[in-house]
């Protein structure tokens, strides 16, 4: 290794936050902390992209590009209304099991949180 530091190097702060997050019991510690640090990785170097391209007056890029690359989560709801596609396809099948219970306890969440009419 050299003295020289990659433009994209964690904080030991930021390090010692991915060791405190992970489970050190864990076989697969070591694979919990390689893939933290890939995923922060390529978010700083994702995060120059973007800035650089804006800095050309490329932000309908810049936006597609962050939305292809990081999109958002779907929202509980449009986990439930899949979720509940699932069920009502499997409904009257033999294929209703644990995953179909699963899928009615986000089912349930989604509802839950909801605000009361």
């Amino acid at each position: 290794m050299t003295d020289q530091q990659h433009p994209i190097t964690p904080s030991p702060e930021l390090v010692e936050q991915w060791y405190d997050a992970i489970d050190n019991q864990s076989t697969s510690w070591k694979q919990q902390l390689a893939t933290r640090a890939a995923q922060w990785g390529a978010d700083q170097e994702l995060k120059v992209l973007l800035s650089w391209l804006r800095t050309r007056f490329f932000d309908n890029l810049a936006d597609a590009l962050r939305a292809a690359r990081r999109p958002k989560p779907p929202s509980l709801k449009e986990q439930a209304i899949a979720e509940l596609e699932k069920v009502d396809m499997l409904w009257d099948t033999t294929e209703f099991s644990q995953d179909t219970l699963d899928s009615l306890d986000t089912i349930r969440r989604a509802l839950e949180a909801l605000p009361n009419d």
